[in-house]
């Protein structure tokens, strides 16, 4: 961006950031993997656009927003946590009734915020995918149902080491995001799938 005010908003946004990050630190998921290991403590307690400036400015506004929402959490003892902006995680054991008036009531907070919520038993975020089995959750890989299974095609015009980043990568995702072997093993043959779909060699796999 070569805007006139993009250093003024890079200032703006050093001197803000790390006043934000220090107040939602708690409730900020950062990516799937840290999504996971706050499921892990969940469970063992029993119970996470342009400039920079302005999308400091849009956390802000929502931090701010959400804090009926945490308060309940803490109070409950569950689980919230965001990411980047708009996307909310929350664990509840209260009824489905009781989660969903919690939800409009939070659609009254501000007139131009209004939520769309899913709730269930198996849900995403992000690239996650949570599964709770009576009390016993399983975590993973999530394919959204409209995603081609693209990578960069290995015919193409590219290093070998970045086709054997896009591998190890797949596979690491996989490793991380899978809490059994079933899953695991579920989601090396998506990757083998998605493999031979972009014309690589499967020989890492035999």
């Amino acid at each position: 961006m070569n805007s006139p005010t993009i250093k003024i908003s890079k200032m703006l946004d050093e001197l803000i950031r790390s006043l934000f990050d220090q107040y939602a630190k708690q409730t900020t998921i950062i990516d799937d993997v840290h999504l996971i290991r706050q499921l892990e403590k969940y469970i063992n307690l029993g119970g996470v656009m342009g400039s920079p400036f302005t999308l400091t400015l849009a956390n802000i506004f929502m931090w701010h927003w959400e804090q009926k929402i945490v308060e309940h959490q803490k109070f409950s003892n569950e689980l919230c946590g965001d990411s980047y902006i708009d996307d909310i995680f929350l664990t509840s054991n209260d009824s489905i009734e009781k989660q969903t008036q919690i939800l409009e009531d939070a659609n009254k907070y501000h007139s131009n915020i209004k939520l769309t919520y899913d709730i269930g038993n198996s849900i995403s975020f992000l690239d996650l995918q949570m599964t709770n089995h009576d009390g016993n959750v399983t975590t993973s890989v999530h394919h959204k149902d409209a995603a081609e299974p693209y990578v960069v095609p290995f015919k193409s015009d590219h290093s070998c080491h970045i086709f054997e980043n896009i591998i190890r990568a797949a596979l690491l995702r996989a490793l991380r995001y899978s809490s059994t072997l079933k899953e695991f093993n579920h989601e090396r043959r998506a990757i083998k799938l998605m493999l031979l779909y972009n014309r690589y060699s499967l020989s890492p796999f035999t």
